[in-house]
């Protein structure tokens, strides 16, 4: 705030009174039915030009170029993910703790955060796969990160919810079964003991601590609202794969047993309930992407049919949600009706994964369709110019100032977009 800007407060004060005396008064009743909804609709204008007026200069560029809509060229899967690689480079190289772990976000108005375990976790397999002219690069990035994580593994062998500075410090099932699927698959691909030793650690941990009906219950974030989650199939499929790499039928079983807990609150439109964060009633396309992905991984992993035919019952609704441009509402209610004006871009590419998937296993084109129309939509709002910060990262959601990670890009949200488009480029070499 320079000495050229002192002098603005009195303006937003002025309004700010006016915002108040305008709320009183419809809040009083003393306007008409006309009247009120007016002057409801004037002051949501008033408040929203008032939040942008804080805004930092950035985030009010970023705001302005999402209002204008999206750009008409699509960059193209092999730039996209050559452009989230790099970003995700630069999450690890310059998360606030410094520690090998991937920042959590990018905040348009904060800056970067400190590292973010869960998703760091998940994040490794990704960077594994990696091929090409920098595939060293990418797969030392993956061990400092799987080398962090084994260094702040908890005693009984779960990991922490939430920031790695952030308290209390206690394990947290999701955030373990997502480092999981990165414990595992660096256990198979890099031939470290250690990497082994923090799978079992942390697989027997959510075996031992999973209820006899195949919920987890007893150690939900402290973060995200306590509670039972059919999302947690995405913690199933951290188990699916640690039984793939260990042999252990024990973590095979349980995962399954999670599975078919979840289906037990899938109705017949395909619909999962306990399927959010926090909007019970309208859960993102982040945690309808999980759960999903996890009821799919259950089927790959013991081909039992049911499994594939509750994935398609969930796929094949999602198929009327998507417009032609690609655009599905980051929210959704139980009819499928959207909940929000904004894309969640994480659950948008998440979607579009488990579609590429369901076609190659079924055959169904209209799985192709969608899932590329889904994609070519998330890539439109990438930038591959611009500072490193937002070069090649991937928002919560366009616009930048909807519901999902506001004025934030997601370390994850590039990882599933990387994967997305990895995919669809192995089902166009088909």
């Amino acid at each position: 705030a320079g000495g050229g800007t002192r002098a603005k407060p009195s303006r937003g004060g002025a309004l700010r009174r006016w915002v108040s005396i305008a709320s009183d008064e419809i809040s009083s009743g003393r306007l008409r039915r006309d009247g009120g909804r007016i002057g409801r609709q004037l002051l949501d204008a008033v408040i929203k030009w008032l939040r942008d007026r804080r805004l930092p200069r950035a985030a009010r560029a970023e705001l302005n170029r999402d209002r204008h809509g999206l750009p008409m060229t699509d960059p193209g899967p092999e730039a996209v993910i050559l452009a989230a690689l790099d970003w995700l480079g630069a999450a690890q190289d310059r998360s606030k703790s410094l520690d090998g772990g991937l920042a959590r976000h990018y905040s348009l108005r904060w800056g970067w955060s400190s590292s973010y375990p869960e998703t760091t976790g998940y994040a490794i397999p990704t960077l594994l796969e990696s091929t090409g002219a920098r595939a060293a690069e990418r797969h030392a990035r993956a061990r400092r990160m799987l080398d962090w994580l084994v260094g702040i593994q908890l005693e009984d062998g779960g990991f922490q919810g939430g920031l790695i500075d952030e308290t209390p410090v206690q394990p947290v099932t999701f955030n373990t079964g997502q480092i999981l699927l990165g414990l595992s698959v660096g256990a198979r691909l890099c031939g470290d003991a250690r990497y082994e030793r923090a799978m079992h650690a942390a697989a027997r941990w959510l075996v031992a601590t999973q209820d006899s009906d195949g919920c987890w219950r007893r150690y939900s974030s402290p973060f995200a609202g306590v509670d039972e989650h059919t999302y947690d199939t995405h913690v199933a499929w951290g188990l699916l794969e640690a039984a793939r790499t260990s042999g252990e039928r024990a973590y095979g079983e349980a995962a399954l047993r999670n599975i078919r807990w979840a289906l037990t609150h899938q109705r017949a439109n395909g619909w999962f309930g306990r399927c959010c964060l926090e909007h019970k009633a309208e859960p993102l396309t982040h945690t309808i992407g999980y759960t999903l992905r996890g009821v799919i991984e259950g089927y790959l992993y013991a081909e039992d049919l049911s499994l594939l035919q509750a994935a398609e019952r969930t796929a094949k609704a999602l198929l009327h949600v998507i417009g032609p441009d690609g655009f599905i509402p980051g929210q959704l209610m139980s009819d499928w009706s959207p909940a929000a004006t904004y894309a969640c871009l994480t659950g948008s590419v998440q979607i579009a994964h488990c579609w590429f998937l369901l076609h190659q296993l079924t055959g169904n084109a209209q799985y192709l369709a969608a899932a590329r129309a889904a994609n070519a939509y998330v890539r439109r709002t990438i930038r591959l110019d611009g500072p490193p910060e937002c070069r090649g990262g991937v928002k919560g959601s366009f616009p930048v100032d909807g519901h999902y990670g506001k004025f934030e890009y997601l370390n994850w949200a590039a990882k599933f977009v990387i994967d997305a488009n990895r995919m669809e480029l192995a089902v166009a070499a088909e």
